[in-house]
């Protein structure tokens, strides 16, 4: 099965097999239509990965290039997610570091 955006016009295959458009209402239920409601989850995902992650077009050779080009781009997703975590925990200790040092000190009186 293969799940497509509106924008498919078909392809040249020999013995295609059951293509599905996302928003297509004839011959979609359970299964089909889990996972076409999936695909609209990562909808955004893969705009953003054309977008910022080069995806609009592949300057590799062959099926070998094609797939190359959206595991990099996959792995350039995952790694700006990790740095934003990063960034975001580093912000927390640094927050918690400053709280620290900006506490007045408590001396305790000797007895």
């Amino acid at each position: 099965r293969a799940y497509v955006d509106k924008g498919y016009r078909g392809h040249d295959a020999q013995n295609p097999r059951r293509v599905f458009i996302s928003g297509q209402k004839r011959g979609v239920f359970g299964v089909i239509k889990r996972e076409l409601r999936r695909r609209s989850a990562i909808e955004p995902i893969i705009g953003h990965l054309k977008a910022e992650g080069h995806l609009g077009r592949c300057y590799l050779k062959g099926r070998a290039g094609d797939a190359a080009n959206v595991v990099l781009s996959a792995v350039g997703h995952n790694f700006r997610r990790i740095l934003a975590w990063l960034r975001y925990l580093l912000c927390l200790f640094l927050a918690q570091l400053w709280r620290t040092l900006a506490r007045p000190a408590s001396i305790n009186p000797a007895s």
